[in-house]
């Protein structure tokens, strides 16, 4: 059983996990400033990561998120989208966007069974904003698929 809770402001952010979904720690440095981080414990052991960030009064979005190498295809990361859906909801959001890679074949499938529609595609966003290029699943990442899961008020 995964515990999530609210990373405090004292705690070290877990670098390997967050540059486990972002490569750039750089960029990550740039957004969890002025965002909250929710982790998932196993056994009092961060094992997965979420990183949220108000981007208006009505819109958050999921600027990472990340589960353990060991950890992942056991619905870790479900789990994790599925917290962020119900916190976003809880505090009276109206969306909650994310943006993932061309590439990240698993991590669409996800979104979308989450409830999560493409609603638009930010072409060459990981070529203009990475220095090196980033494969996955045998596919170089270009574009960023932006997904968004909109609340029933």
């Amino acid at each position: 059983m995964m515990l999530i809770r609210k990373l405090s402001p004292d705690e070290t952010p877990p670098w390997e996990l967050l540059v486990l979904a972002d490569p750039s720690r750089m960029i990550v440095e740039g957004y969890i400033k002025s965002s909250c981080i929710y982790v998932g414990e196993i056994s009092g052991v961060i094992m997965a990561v979420y990183v949220v960030k108000e981007t208006s009064k009505i819109v958050v979005e999921i600027m990472n998120v990340a589960v353990h190498e060991d950890y992942q295809g056991k619905g870790l990361g479900k789990q994790l989208i599925s917290h962020a859906i119900n916190e976003a909801s809880n505090q009276g959001y109206a969306q909650l966007e994310i943006g993932t890679g061309n590439s990240s074949i698993h991590q669409l499938k996800l979104y979308q069974q989450c409830g999560f529609r493409i609603v638009g595609v930010d072409f060459d966003y990981f070529t203009r904003s990475y220095d090196e290029p980033i494969y996955e699943n045998g596919l170089l990442c270009q574009d960023m698929i932006r997904l968004c899961y909109t609340f029933e008020n």
